[in-house]
């Protein structure tokens, strides 16, 4: 049974260099992160509770819904116009309720209204499979299959999902859980009919009445100050249309000046909504006038730094990123951010972050940086990529030192370089990072900076390999390939190809990724690349063996690894013979396996790749316990966990635990082998993903098959 499951290895490590839980998870041992110190909590992904004015109608309706579906999955759709605070209402509710939802309360941005383009549910699916504990590499990338999984991790879980700025019920439609436990919330400004006509109950969210709306501004400004200036505070009121947005975009500014009164605002907001009533209507008005005014009392650096941030590409940013985009020091972003944030145009998110307020803001925003800065735009634009290039480099770098000759030269690098600490803090930064730098590939294509498109492509491979997300690497290889033609520059073409191919590999689409790979060979014959000719021959085998046909795939990556040799390519030719045995122990010839292993060991002992000599160990403890070695697979095995140890690799750690129970198995230990995998399953943290569902059979097996089993 292990032999079987130890084919993934050979498909995961396809460059040769770290794969994260893609060596290690999916069909070798298990796909286990192992945590030693807890579990993993289930997944709290809620915005910060706001504090709300008036609701309180709104929320017993929400309550009595809930009260009386029981049976079947509740969802609840909040309708109504821009700005009236659907949003905040949602986060306050469910936080209200998510002491009922233990098993995971999720959060998703679908940006139906945002200047980055709507989410996919695709996306969406990925991050939450993720997030509920289902390993990057068990994830699928075909739409259906991943709905599947999600429905089937989702069953029979106490989940709570909120869904903020919904553009169409398709968008909605895949994200919805199956557990008649589960709770979900979507926001849009649209009442989906295609949601309500399948059961989703529809709550309208109206603009406040009076009385909450001078509540609103108590809160702001103080009751003394309200109170004596009650009549220009009520022409505000009416000024703002008893809108939330615009009500605490006036506020902030009203508030930033305790001195100013009231009844200039409301000669200011009248003003900008006589000249607005040509080019607006009805609640814009109010909304695009209030955001003009504390635009306008905004320092000179922050209207300029405000107009910029609408030209990064993804919804969030951090302080660095707002530094290079701007040209300034990072003390003086944070500097700039703290402006924007309290004049309530960007809002704080839990990763340190902020994005705009809303929507409407980063549109008036986009507005102003046309019409202001035309000449500019360009020039920040590539300070952002330049930015986004290096610091994705550097991070590529920290996860994958062996990759070497690689071309990062497209924009000059930024004067304040972002670096880290060690491997780990580089792969959280791409993954934080992901939505942005794939919006900044399409960016930079779009704006015909191609060889900043391929190469950014190119650097986020690291990420791809450690994370998964199928679907949407290959959207970004496609626009590096099309970028790398563009700019004529065949090399880059044919690397792009590679990733492209092995994006295709990943997702089984053998065809395809076999016709990426055939145009890449012929374009390495053609610039005379011999290594990299030889690496395109060697994933066809790789493509050979995930279409089952063993026989050619052991025959091309033996081609390959004689020809690594030659060329004195030490550390290629190892993977080549990783890769290879691999295939061999799908076909239950161990002992050939061993020989290729033990060469591989010797050719990594004089290379800096301290992972993949563990890999070694992992793959030798598997040939030696099935060849009836035990004693041998367990120095191994365990000479291969304290490697990863070592490492700080939870991934190579499961999979050596996984391993060593395993073994337990083979040799009629029963109550180690338990051992292991309740070990192993407590790291899981999440009932019901793919890899607690996998170990929990194999203690269910043990339970039902007490006799002894031994190899001969």
């Amino acid at each position: 049974m292990a032999n079987r499951n130890l084919s993934g290895m050979v498909y995961n490590d396809v460059t040769g260099v770290v794969h994260g839980s893609l060596v290690q998870a999916r069909d070798v041992f298990g796909g286990i992160h192992f945590h030693e110190a807890a579990s993993l909590p289930a997944p709290c992904q809620l915005p910060p509770r706001p504090r709300l004015v008036d609701r309180e109608a709104t929320i017993a309706q929400l309550n009595a819904l809930r009260e009386e579906t029981t049976d079947v999955p509740l969802t609840v759709l909040l309708t109504g116009p821009v700005g009236v605070g659907k949003s905040a209402l949602s986060v306050a509710w469910v936080h209200m309720m998510s002491p009922n939802f233990p098993d995971g309360q999720l959060y998703a941005d679908l940006r139906g209204h945002s200047g980055a383009g709507p989410r996919s549910p695709q996306e969406v699916l990925g991050d939450f499979l993720h997030s509920l504990g289902v390993p990057a590499d068990l994830i699928p990338g075909e739409p259906a299959r991943r709905i599947a999984l999600y429905r089937t991790v989702t069953r029979d879980q106490r989940v709570l999902l909120l869904l903020d700025d919904a553009m169409t019920a398709a968008q909605v439609r895949p994200l919805l859980p199956a557990s008649s436990m589960s709770l979900t919330v979507v926001t849009s400004r649209y009442r989906l009919a295609g949601l309500l006509m399948q059961g989703v109950r529809g709550v309208y969210v109206d603009r406040f009445d009076v009385e909450a709306s001078l509540a609103l501004l108590r809160d702001a400004l103080g009751s003394e100050r309200l109170e004596q200036q009650h009549e220009a505070a009520s022409e505000v009121v009416e000024l703002c249309m008893r809108l939330p947005l615009a009500l605490s975009v006036a506020a902030a500014r009203l508030a930033a000046r305790p001195s100013w009164p009231l009844s200039e605002m409301v000669t200011a907001l009248a003003e900008e909504q006589r000249t607005l009533a040509a080019l607006t209507i009805g609640d814009d008005v109010a909304l695009r006038s209030a955001l003009d005014l504390s635009y306008r009392a905004l320092s000179p650096d922050a209207a300029r730094l405000y107009r910029l941030l609408s030209l990064i590409p993804g919804d969030r940013f951090g302080g660095d990123a707002v530094a290079a985009l701007a040209g300034i020091s990072k003390m003086e972003s944070r500097r700039l951010l703290g402006e924007l944030t309290d004049a309530n145009l960007l809002t704080d998110i839990p990763d340190g972050r902020l994005r705009f307020h809303h929507a409407l803001v980063r549109l008036h925003a986009l507005q102003l940086v046309r019409a202001e800065d035309s000449e500019a735009q360009d020039l920040a634009v590539g300070r952002l990529l330049a930015w986004y290039l290096a610091t994705a480099a550097c991070a590529e770098r920290r996860l994958r030192p062996h990759r070497t000759r690689l071309p990062r030269d497209a924009e000059p690098p930024p004067a304040e370089i972002t670096d880290f600490g060690g491997p780990e803090d580089a792969l959280q930064w791409l993954e934080s990072e992901r939505a942005n730098l794939s919006a900044a590939v399409s960016l930079a294509h779009e704006r015909g900076r191609e060889v900043t498109a391929w190469q950014l492509a190119d650097s986020m491979w690291a990420l791809f390999l450690f994370m998964g997300h199928h679907g949407e690497r290959v959207d970004v290889e496609e626009t590096g390939l099309a970028a790398a033609r563009a700019c004529g520059d065949p090399y880059a073409e044919g690397k792009m190809l590679n990733r492209l191919g092995l994006s295709l590999h990943a997702l089984g689409r053998h065809d395809e990724a076999v016709a990426r790979f055939e145009e890449a060979l012929a374009i390495w014959r053609r610039l005379g690349e011999r290594e990299r000719e030889i690496g395109s021959l060697r994933r066809l085998g790789l493509v050979d063996a995930g279409r089952g046909d063993h026989d050619a795939a052991i025959a091309r990556l033996t081609d390959a690894s004689v020809a690594y040799q030659a060329l004195g390519a030490d550390r290629k030719t190892a993977l080549a013979l990783i890769d290879l045995a691999g295939v061999l122990l799908e076909q239950d010839r161990g002992p050939d396996a061993v020989v290729h292993l033990e060469r591989a060991r010797q050719l990594l002992r004089g290379v800096d790749d301290a992972y993949n000599r563990a890999r070694v160990g992992i793959f030798l403890g598997h040939a030696h316990a099935g060849s009836g070695d035990h004693d041998r697979a367990d120095r191994e095995l365990h000479a291969a966990l304290r490697a990863m140890v070592e490492l700080g690799s939870s991934e190579g750690r499961a999979a050596a635990l996984e391993g060593l129970g395993d073994l337990a198995e083979r040799t009629g230990r029963q109550g180690e082998a338990r051992r292991r995998y309740e070990a192993a399953l407590e790291t899981m943290g999440q009932i019901g993903s793919i890899g607690y569902i996998r170990i929990k059979a194999r203690l269910e097996s043990l339970g039902r098959n007490p006799k002894v089993r031994r190899d001969k």
